[in-house]
Parts: C-alpha cells; sequence; structure tokens
C-alpha cells in the first residue's frame, strides 16, 4: 500500500477513488508516565515516555486506516493527513485520514 501526503504519485494514473479512509486512537496518559514527565519538567528535556506514545499512537492510527483501505481494495491512500483533539484531561486522540484509490501504471 503506497500512502503520501500529495494528492497524486508519479508515474501513476489514479483510475478510481474509492473515498476517505480513516484510521484513529484514543490514548490516555499513565501515572507512571505522569511522574516521569514531572520530574523531566523539573529538569528540562524532551519527555521521552510522551513522545514514545505519541509515535505509537500515530502508527497505530495509520494501521488503522490502511486496514480500511485494503478491505476497500486500494492501491494507494493520497493526501494523507493526521488531526489530534483533546478527549478529556489527559486523553487524546489521533486521527489518520485520507483518500482510497485505485492506480494504474503509466
Amino acid at each position: 500500500m503506497i500512502v503520501v501526503t500529495i494528492h497524486e504519485i508519479p508515474h501513476y494514473d489514479v483510475v478510481e477513488i474509492l473515498g476517505i479512509v480513516e484510521g484513529n486512537t484514543i490514548r490516555a496518559r499513565s501515572i507512571f508516565r505522569d511522574f516521569l514527565a514531572f520530574l523531566k519538567n523539573i529538569i528540562g528535556g524532551e519527555i521521552e515516555e510522551y513522545t514514545k506514545l505519541m509515535a505509537e499512537s500515530r502508527d497505530q492510527a495509520v494501521d488503522r486506516m490502511v486496514e480500511q483501505a485494503d478491505k476497500l481494495g486500494a492501491d494507494a491512500i493520497l493526501d494523507m493527513r493526521f488531526s489530534t483533539s483533546e478527549i478529556m484531561s489527559g486523553a487524546a486522540e489521533i486521527l489518520a485520514y485520507g483518500t482510497a484509490v485505485k492506480l494504474k501504471k503509466k
């Protein structure tokens, strides 16, 4: 599956637009991560626990989006984007979305 943030892929024509596909996940912080983040906040620097949490969340959202595109028979997802929103204090949603398409080599 080709996943790109652009609206076309060199050397391919879009022959069918299958529609919008999306994948999301909602993640909450843990007390352990909050404690480590608190300590890091005192001394400064990257809060690696949160960086890892966000990377895992993005990967899971993309995997779910690709799974949805596979079910439609897509060859690619164009214009892929991320969106985030706070659901409640300490919990956030990561949404990956794009346009599922069928391709033909030029």
